[in-house]
């Protein structure tokens, strides 16, 4: 039986990979198999783009050219990682995946938006989330979490952009979730983290049904 592929989707500081790791613990305690990962990222080559796209390197290439890089990377997170998890009957816990290339290169670096479907077309085809969730908070909370986070530690690729790109950012998530909401789940990550937890997890419960996944013993992580 195929495994589930869940991401968590949203701007800076939202909680992504805090609510990921909380939605693994919840899911092992029915016995499922659990594989945590992320975007850019999650498998060798990923994680090589991963440093080239989040240091900045790759911002002089321009906006087009990061849109490339990403889906290479996700290519070979797929191909590595992704899939074969999932054929394994493991569920695959994703932070960021492709709605992020549409939302920060496509809404908020403007690039072109077919050309963005193109490449997901190519790169992802079926492999597409069964349940995404938007976690929403102000751009400008969503920085200040992301300053609080890194300490000392400089800004990365994107979390250096000003604050109006955020805001792009944000309603452009927005509009995803309100343009899917039977895939897209929009959770207001403003409140306290026990109670943003408990909401996604009463949604997995409602929508992937763990309880009814044959039970199984080993677990994978990142």
């Amino acid at each position: 039986m195929r495994g589930r592929f869940i991401t968590f989707e949203g701007g800076e500081g939202t909680g992504k990979s805090t609510h990921a790791a909380m939605l693994g613990v919840r899911l092992r305690a029915f016995g499922i198999r659990v594989q945590l990962t992320r975007e850019p990222g999650g498998s060798p080559g990923a994680e090589i783009m991963r440093y080239i796209l989040l240091s900045g390197a790759a911002r002089p290439l321009g906006g087009d050219a990061e849109a490339v890089l990403f889906a290479a990377a996700r290519d070979d997170h797929l191909t590595t990682l992704i899939r074969p998890a999932l054929e394994r009957g493991t569920w695959v816990v994703c932070d960021r995946f492709a709605d992020s290339t549409r939302i920060y290169q496509g809404v908020a670096g403007n690039v072109d938006s077919m050309a963005i479907r193109a490449m997901e077309r190519i790169i992802v085809g079926d492999t597409k989330p069964d349940l995404t969730f938007i976690l929403d908070v102000p751009a400008k909370e969503g920085m200040r979490r992301a300053d609080q986070r890194r300490g000392e530690s400089g800004a990365d690729r994107f979390e250096g952009e000003a604050l109006a790109f955020h805001e792009r950012l944000r309603d452009g998530f927005l509009t995803l979730a309100a343009n899917e909401p039977n895939r897209c789940m929009l959770i207001d990550a403003t409140s306290p983290k026990e109670k943003v937890s408990e909401q996604i997890w009463r949604l997995v419960l409602k929508k992937l049904e763990p309880a009814t996944a044959p039970i199984q013993f080993e677990e994978e992580t990142v």
